[in-house]
């Protein structure tokens, strides 16, 4: 089983809810498209400059199938990748991109169903020129990245598992799940009240 499959059950709200801020990523980087299927594996790390993207296209043929390719860039003056990238990426079994930058030929992206988190699509593509090092630590949409870090994307946001936190993350978060499930809405909503009336009573108000 490829490490962070069992992660693809688990919704980044529920993570975020365990890890808190800083494991989450800016609302900038954002699926393409939607519908957005889940996307959830071990960050396979790159660092491109602004204006470059060969570091992204050295590594679709060096990352581990399952891997997510997980790019530090910034960059919205020209795009890290466009359709073929994404083809070769998903034929070589790249679960999909997480890019802080953009990227173009996004209908072709689209249309393959290959998973797209970025800022934005822009028509130009970047050079191909600046050799950086891969698999080192990363910032990434405000979160730091290391290689191997269990990265959890969809529509609701992406989060980051460290590493070294995963199989406590994942016990916790399927813990969450199974009492959640088992909760009716009238349960919830009991205990939603009581705790909000709690806090507002601590708080002085009296409406």
């Amino acid at each position: 089983m490829n490490e962070g499959t069992e992660f693809g059950h688990i919704p980044p709200t529920t993570l975020a809810d365990l890890l808190g801020r800083e494991q989450v990523m800016d609302i900038g980087i954002r699926p393409l498209w939607t519908p957005a299927r889940r996307v959830a594996g071990p960050a396979f790390t790159v660092r491109c400059p602004p204006g470059d993207n060969l570091m992204l296209h050295a590594a679709i043929y060096r990352a581990e199938p399952g891997s997510v390719i997980v790019v530090e860039s910034g960059d919205l003056d020209y795009a890290l990748a466009g359709g073929n990238v994404c083809a070769v990426a998903q034929r070589r079994g790249i679960a999909g991109f997480v890019l802080d930058g953009l990227i173009r030929d996004l209908a072709e992206a689209r249309a393959m169903d290959f998973p797209v988190f970025a800022r934005g699509v822009i028509p130009i593509p970047g050079a191909k020129s600046a050799v950086e090092p891969l698999n080192t630590q990363i910032r990434c949409g405000g979160v730091t990245v290391h290689p191997g870090d269990i990265v959890v994307a969809d529509e609701e946001g992406i989060v980051v598992v460290p590493r070294a936190r995963q199989d406590e993350v994942l016990r916790g978060a399927q813990a969450k799940l199974a009492k959640e499930s088992d909760e009716s809405l009238d349960d919830w909503e009991q205990a939603h009240r009581t705790r909000v009336n709690k806090i507002l009573a601590e708080n002085g108000f009296t409406g």
